[in-house]
């Protein structure tokens, strides 16, 4: 089953995270006392309105930005500053429109001697379902496999956490269903604890141990819900209907299914 257990290994801890931001004379409060631990290979999803600080926590925690107040531990080391050891998979596409798909997969392995880059880049490619592209360039691949390549290049470092920021948000909706399905497909493979913003509830259930909903700015955590479903979800059964329903419910909307 989802659900987390307490006796597994802390691997990302938030102790009292707050954050404001200085737009000329006005102080922009947007996240407030974020107490949250993520556990080993676990995967949660951020989910809260726009403008709530889900990025900005998810900025934090990959140390590209600082807290006023509190810290974000990783292993039981505070966060200082960004590490390779964690990656960003974000909505827009950070590929190199110039590099093949070979070349965008290989580029955090300079490393590694010529053979093993060999051996990982072409397990990752296959591991994200775009064997024969391998010589493709982004301008010929469609929205999901410009994603997939993205993921494969984060994936190609091996990395402890890959925090994920609404990556499937500019797709469309069928494509969304199967990148969804591919990444759960590939985290039960590899285990990597992943941290995923998302503002669509339907995302959240179908991908999450548990769904962190944050209250609108500044962002609070309101409740952390347990979706204890096993993969993959059935989207029309009773439990998830009733999470459904809960999620909408903190986000202040009115639903029924």
């Amino acid at each position: 089953m989802s659900q987390s257990n307490p006796m597994q290994k802390p691997k990302v801890v938030f102790e009292g995270v707050s954050k404001r931001f200085q737009k000329g004379k006005e102080s922009l409060h947007v996240l407030n006392d974020i107490n949250l631990t993520v556990h080993d290979g676990e995967f949660v999803c951020l989910l809260g309105p726009s403008g709530c600080g889900k990025s900005t926590l998810l900025n934090i925690a990959g140390g590209f930005e600082s807290p006023d107040s509190g810290r974000v531990m990783i292993d039981g080391e505070e966060v200082d500053g960004p590490n390779s050891r964690r990656v960003f998979v974000f909505q827009e596409y950070g590929i190199f429109p110039w590099a093949s798909v070979w070349d965008n997969v290989a580029l955090g392995l300079r490393d590694l001697d010529q053979a093993e880059r060999s051996e990982v880049v072409q397990r990752t490619i296959d591991m994200v379902g775009l064997t024969g592209f391998e010589k493709s360039f982004p301008m010929e691949l469609s929205g999901g496999m410009k994603q997939r390549v993205e993921v494969a290049r984060a994936l190609a470092v091996s990395p402890d956490v890959i925090y994920m920021d609404e990556p499937f948000g500019a797709l469309d909706s069928l494509t969304r269903l199967t990148m969804r399905s591919e990444i759960i497909r590939i985290w039960e493979q590899e285990k990597k604890t992943i941290l995923f913003v998302t503002h669509d509830v339907d995302e959240s259930i179908q991908l999450a141990d548990r769904v962190v909903v944050l209250s609108a700015r500044p962002g609070e955590i309101s409740e952390i819900v347990e979706v204890d479903m096993d993969h993959p979800r059935d989207l029309g059964s009773p439990e998830y209907g009733k999470i459904k329903n809960r999620l909408y419910q903190l986000l202040g909307v009115s639903h029924t299914i």
